[in-house]
């Protein structure tokens, strides 16, 4: 994949935590602990991330996450909550931060690899990365591995800040008046081909 090829990047976040997020920016998992905050990170993923470092840099919970496609297994698992999610859209030049690194599939893996910002978008095979289905394939493995990469991860130390925040995605009208009655002034705007209906 080229650099190009990344419009922008995504972060799966409840509807209610945006104003929190337009004030202090995409937390790390260490600090967003410190804050009242909703989730929507599941349990046991979150578990085997606890204790993983990324090799020659800092434990994953110290890094904000962002994907490069939101249609991913991830917001397919947070279907039920499509009324009270958002996805929000962020400026790709956060890949231009230092320290940015980038995890070729779902950083909490056991075959995951961690690069820098060029090589690990190299890394990325755009046709799987961005395919509409990850389960086509016959071969278990192979339809395992899919849905590893759909969640190809970019982690940014810290946090990411709020003047990277450019919009919003629902899933619904529902969302859709929950999200603009935040009076954000984000544009935002229904995604059926991103949510899981």
């Amino acid at each position: 994949m080229r650099r190009s090829d990344v419009v922008e990047l995504y972060y799966i976040s409840p509807i209610g935590n945006v104003p929190s997020i337009l004030e202090r920016g995409i937390l790390s998992n260490k600090l967003a602990a410190a804050l009242p905050h909703m989730s929507v990170a599941m349990e046991a993923v979150q578990a085997r991330r606890t204790n993983k470092r990324i090799p020659g840099a800092g434990h994953l919970h110290y890094y904000a996450n962002l994907y490069f496609d939101a249609h991913n297994p991830m917001l397919s698992k947070r279907r039920e909550r499509n009324d009270t999610i958002c996805v929000l859209r962020i400026n790709a030049d956060v890949l231009d931060l230092p320290g940015v690194i980038v995890a070729d599939r779902n950083a909490s893996t056991d075959y995951v690899r961690f690069y820098a910002v060029a090589e690990g978008i190299e890394s990325l095979d755009k046709n799987k990365l961005f395919a509409r289905y990850w389960t086509n394939s016959q071969d278990e493995n192979e339809r395992r591995a899919h849905k590893r990469l759909k969640c190809a991860e970019v982690l940014v130390p810290n946090k990411v800040e709020p003047n990277y925040v450019l919009g919003g995605y629902v899933a619904n009208e529902k969302a859709l008046a929950s999200f603009t009655g935040l009076d954000t002034q984000l544009t935002v705007c229904i995604r059926n081909d991103i949510f899981f209906l």
